[in-house]
């Protein structure tokens, strides 16, 4: 890479829908979870190039609201038990590396195993936390901006007391910053409601590259583009 990644302008927090996984494997003549088993693969490798690099907040989308209902059962069985398997075998990993796991979404709508697998490696104590790594699971935006009037509401907070950081307060992303780069991998051209409230602001890049083949790598490029956009912020 002729240009090198400057420490000082590193987005705080970013965003990407991992897309492309099941093309991926059409391609090669693989069944769907083949995608799925690559495309997890690269994940980790992303995460942990973001923490190696000094990105403090990672977050992926993974199942939303409406795939994991709306697929087959079979490849819905499947996403469950990699899930199953990464979280058990990364545990120990995380918790020495400086990676904290959480989850944005409802993942008590899952069945017993997956929700446990889950609650343990949350549970987790860090030694040294160099990255938060939030996966978004049985996650849509809207439902998150819903739940988050509900309960401003069930708390009866009155309405002149609402302003934005209040409503970010109920958000699942509560003390994060918001993403600066919301990255698409997998050549569509929308968000598919994700961080619908949280990317107001996020610098969009789509690409055509699939997200098992999106490395290490091409996540730097995408960094240095970045690096190079004039961020108005509205102004």
């Amino acid at each position: 890479m002729a240009r090198k990644i400057d420490p000082l302008k590193l987005p705080k927090h970013i965003a990407i829908i991992m897309d492309g996984n099941r093309r991926w494997a059409k391609q090669k003549g693989l069944p769907d979870g083949k995608g799925h088993e690559a495309g997890a693969e690269n994940l980790q490798k992303i995460v942990e190039y973001c923490r190696d690099i000094g990105i403090k907040h990672l977050t992926v989308y993974a199942l939303s609201t409406e795939n994991w209902r709306k697929r087959a059962p079979m490849e819905v069985k499947g996403l469950f038990q990699l899930l199953i398997k990464i979280v058990q075998e990364k545990a120990e990993q995380y918790r020495k590396s400086g990676i904290k796991f959480f989850v944005l979404g409802n993942f008590q709508a899952f069945p017993f195993k997956v929700k446990d697998a889950i609650k343990k490696i949350l549970s987790l104590a860090i030694v040294e936390e160099k990255i938060q790594f939030n996966i978004a699971l049985n996650y849509g935006g809207r439902d998150e901006i819903i739940n988050a009037i509900k309960r401003i509401i069930k708390d009866k907070i009155s309405p002149e007391k609402i302003d934005e950081k209040l409503v970010s307060n109920y958000l699942y992303t509560k003390d994060q910053p918001d993403p600066d780069l919301i990255i698409r991998p997998g050549g569509e051209l929308r968000l598919s409601n994700f961080l619908l409230w949280q990317m107001s602001y996020a610098e969009l890049y789509f690409t055509d590259i699939l997200w098992p083949d999106f490395s290490p790598k091409e996540l730097g490029k995408v960094i240095l583009w970045y690096q190079q956009r004039e961020r108005r912020m509205g102004r």
